[in-house]
């Protein structure tokens, strides 16, 4: 298996990143038939071949994909379309990844 983490800061209050990250868990499903479900602050997410968690924190939200080994070779898009998901719900990149 293969892991993406990152972390990315915002200035959100806890519950608008909470619906920012809801709302790309239903832009996962929709575009990737994606399962998922809450579990206090964490967004757990799986489907065939990958699985996760999103953290959502008070002034930051981290990631983790685990990709199965069939989907190793597309980690590269998977990883931009996380950085472009989390532009467009959390803001512009403002610090580094992990």
């Amino acid at each position: 298996m293969s892991d993406i983490q990152i972390r990315r800061s915002h200035s959100m209050t806890p519950k608008a990143a909470r619906q920012a990250a809801d709302k790309i868990a239903r832009q996962l499903d929709e575009e990737f038939d994606l399962a998922y479900e809450w579990d206090d602050n964490v967004l757990i997410f799986k489907r065939s071949g990958v699985s996760g968690e999103l953290v959502v924190e008070k002034r930051e939200v981290h990631i983790r994909v685990r990709l199965g080994f069939l989907l190793m070779a597309i980690r590269p898009r998977v990883e931009a379309e996380i950085h472009r998901f989390f532009d467009e719900n959390f803001g512009p990149d403002s610090g580094p990844t992990v």
